[in-house]
């Protein structure tokens, strides 16, 4: 899935509930893929398959530790996530603000 857009691969690398479990597993500390399939009833290659996914779109790195390969989760596509989002939460925000206006003066004329 590599992309001449990095935000593409993120957000398709998040669009499935799998991976967006083992990021946020990942949250909490590095983790070895047995650590990471322990919770889901999927083999151990469908989470490496989705492991590949989030390391192609830059959200985990995995080490070399021995014969572990431990993960752990890269912040920085995350941040870049939170960036792009927050112009669209100001819009939104600013919204909010117009039509809580709108609805204080339609109150204020009554029925």
């Amino acid at each position: 899935m590599p992309d001449a857009d990095p935000l593409s691969s993120v957000f398709a690398a998040l669009a499935d509930p799998t991976r967006r479990a083992i990021l946020a597993r990942l949250a909490d500390g590095e983790a070895t893929v047995n650590e990471l399939a322990a919770p889901f009833s999927i083999s151990l290659q469908a989470v490496s398959k989705h492991l590949k996914v989030l390391e192609r779109a830059g959200l985990i790195v995995r080490g070399r530790d021995a014969q572990w390969r431990p993960c752990r989760i890269q912040p920085a596509p995350l941040r870049d996530l939170a960036a792009w989002t927050e112009q669209y939460r100001r819009l939104w925000d600013e919204r909010y603000e117009q039509l809580d206006g709108y609805l204080r003066e339609l109150k204020e004329k009554g029925p």
